[in-house]
């Protein structure tokens, strides 16, 4: 540890006097914290002014505790308040700071995709969004958001929601239930063309792009035009869909008139206290309709302030929010005000971004002003849920540490379990727990490949030597690796014994507790290597330990599992001639599944880098073959 008499000082008049010696310019300002990681990037029309008020005068607590951390900084000057707006948004994704407001990554928020370019387009969830002619529609907050919108859209235009491919199974076999039923179109059945399934997906793009009151319109005008023309099925048909689409538009939450389309932002600050997380709440409203909503807590971040009025920190949000958007309305509702030169800035950003004219406003009275009322009610309730759930984990982990007699807060949690199929596949799972919450991104696993036999005791040890190790690589970003505070063993008094000998002798000084089950294979207890930790009266701890050890669990045979699939697939294509492990490897690589490599073209098979035409050919003629023996099976069963 860095010992307090070389521990670097701040110097609040070095940095007075640096800050006014900027020039009066646009540009972005870099702040460093003590060890020298970026810790805020900010944007501003006049650096000088700007950077200057962090270490003048009295601020509000977030913004204090901010401006207090900050060692150095450094500053860009752009040639206009756009360049800079800009360069800070690149800045902020590349480093992360601590006190900027946080998106998600936009890899990871789902999309819809339609495959306009197929013959018979399908609407699929997606997380990937490439340069492919498809139609992306999103981001969405959740898959759980993206899934439900193509189940409504599944059920009232009858989009077939098989696996079936297209025109390939065409007749193949009976149409399944939801035909009978008429919640599907019956493609399968060769009933309906291309050209009037297309204009089912058209009618999907239509609400996708703008909910259901669009679509009801061109449908409308459809139905006229069938009806003059004595089309009176195709009419029929429009008639049924507008319907369907009416009664989908009245079970949807409605929250103003029909025709309104545009995007709330309601702001929920804490004001002059730390006791409430600063919370943004934005309702994206279609037809009238909240269609999706998101939710951004700021725990440390510097939000907008009565003296920051100019460059506010909620303008390069917005600007980053809706770069991962595929659609921007034209109306854009704020509960709180920016300033002249922000909202200048804003609209010319997103209108360019749009393609059309992008109004932002911050609406005073009326419906519009109802409506940020309901977002910053609803970004408040967000924000005081959080508080409780925080508080809640963080007197779960006091008392935790209290029974276990820990020395530290365990902040950092890792949960160990170990899984196999005999002797194959040893795999070892690490889940871990932030502050009492699982974080997901930090689980891992270990491939125990050294033992020919299983041998749970060696198994761990490997594992946490393994994973330990890396608490001595090299910090990233200025940043150490994480190390634990505490490791929990899906095991018993033997597992923690061996695990705290292996850690102690090389050096790695952590507390190691054991998870055992009983007899219903249900958490029972916490040991050491000593004896039992009775966890029973603790009921916030017990339910915690016991999430932690199914979590882990699940994890684990989950992963194993996975490994052992993968190799049976790769096995299953080893037996076609010329396919060893590696292109085996090479073809679930690209393909993702065996059944795609089956319905795989020779075009497609013979396009991957590394397989031949032959080998492209040997493929097909082995699926062929052995779908002709299933064939014969089921006729002479018959």
């Amino acid at each position: 540890m860095q010992n307090k008499s070389s521990k670097k000082i701040r110097d609040p008049d070095a940095l007075r006097s640096k800050a006014a010696a900027l020039p009066r310019k646009p540009g972005v300002y870099i702040m460093h914290g003590e060890d020298g990681k970026v810790i805020y990037v900010g944007k501003s029309k006049s650096l000088r002014d700007r950077v200057s008020q962090y270490f003048h005068g009295a601020h509000e607590v977030k913004t204090e505790k901010m401006a207090s951390a900050v060692y150095d900084f450094e500053f860009i000057v752009c040639a206009t308040e756009m360049e800079a707006l800009s360069l800070e948004n690149r800045l902020i994704k590349h480093h992360t700071p601590k006190y900027n407001i946080k998106l998600k990554d936009a890899k990871s928020y789902p999309y819809i995709r339609v495959n306009i370019k197929s013959e018979y387009p399908t609407v699929t969830m997606t997380r990937t969004r490439l340069s492919d002619g498809a139609l992306y529609f999103g981001p969405y907050s959740s898959t759980s958001t993206v899934y439900s919108v193509i189940a409504s859209l599944e059920r009232t235009l009858g989009i077939p929601s098989c696996k079936k491919k297209f025109p390939s199974d065409i007749g193949k076999s009976r149409p399944c239930v939801n035909y009978q039923i008429g919640r599907c179109v019956g493609l399968c059945t060769g009933n309906i063309s291309e050209e009037e399934y297309r204009e089912t997906i058209d009618t999907a793009v239509h609400i996708l792009r703008g909910g259901t009151s669009g679509a009801i319109k061109a449908l409308t005008e459809d139905m006229y035009r069938y009806s003059e023309s004595m089309q009176f099925e195709k009419a029929a048909k429009c008639r049924d869909t507008i319907t369907s689409l009416k009664k989908l538009g009245e079970k949807q939450s409605a929250v103003t008139s029909p025709d309104v389309e545009c995007d709330v932002f309601g702001l929920c600050t804490s004001g002059n206290t730390s006791s409430l997380h600063d919370s943004i709440s934005v309702f994206y409203i279609r037809s009238g309709y909240i269609a999706d909503r998101d939710h951004f807590l700021f725990d440390d971040s510097a939000i907008v302030n009565a003296e920051e009025s100019d460059d506010s920190p909620l303008t390069s949000f917005i600007t980053r929010l809706y770069g991962g958007r595929e659609y921007i309305p034209k109306d854009i509702l704020l509960s709180f005000d920016i300033s002249d030169s922000d909202h200048a800035l804003l609209t010319e950003c997103l209108s360019g971004q749009a393609g059309h004219r992008v109004n932002i406003k911050t609406p005073k009275r009326g419906a519009s002003k109802q409506l940020c009322d309901l977002a910053c009610e609803d970004a408040k309730v967000h924000a005081e849920s959080e508080v409780s759930t925080h508080r809640a984990l963080e007197k779960m982990l006091a008392h935790l540490a209290s029974i276990l007699r820990l020395e530290v807060f365990p902040e950092r949690i890792e949960a160990y379990d170990i899984s196999n199929l005999g002797s194959e596949h040893i795999t070892a799972g690490m889940v871990v727990a932030v502050n009492g919450k699982l974080t997901k991104s930090e689980y891992r696993t270990f491939s125990i490949s050294s033992l020919s036999a299983p041998d749970d005791y060696s198994a761990m040890k490997e594992a946490l030597l393994r994973r330990m190790a890396h608490t001595k690589d090299e910090p990233k970003d200025g940043v150490p690796p994480p190390s634990p505070d505490l490791i929990l063993l899906d095991g018993g008094a033997g597992h923690v014994s061996v695990i705290k000998e292996a850690l102690d002798e090389a050096g790695y000084y952590v507390p190691v507790f054991g998870m055992v089950k009983d007899e219903h294979h249900k958490t029972r207890t916490i040991v050491s290597d000593t004896g039992e930790i009775d966890i029973s009266k603790q009921m916030d701890v017990f339910r915690f330990v016991y999430s932690l050890q199914e979590e882990v669990h699940r994890y684990t045979v989950g992963r194993m599992t996975k490994a052992k699939r993968k190799t049976l697939k790769t096995s299953s294509l080893e037996k076609i001639h010329g396919i060893g492990p590696a292109k085996a490897k090479i073809l679930l690589s690209h393909f993702r599944t065996l059944a795609a490599v089956k319905e795989a073209s020779f075009e497609e098979l013979s396009s991957v880098f590394g397989i031949t035409e032959t080998d492209a050919g040997n493929i097909i003629k082995y699926f062929e073959k052995q779908q002709n023996n299933t064939n014969s099976e089921i006729k002479s069963n018959k």
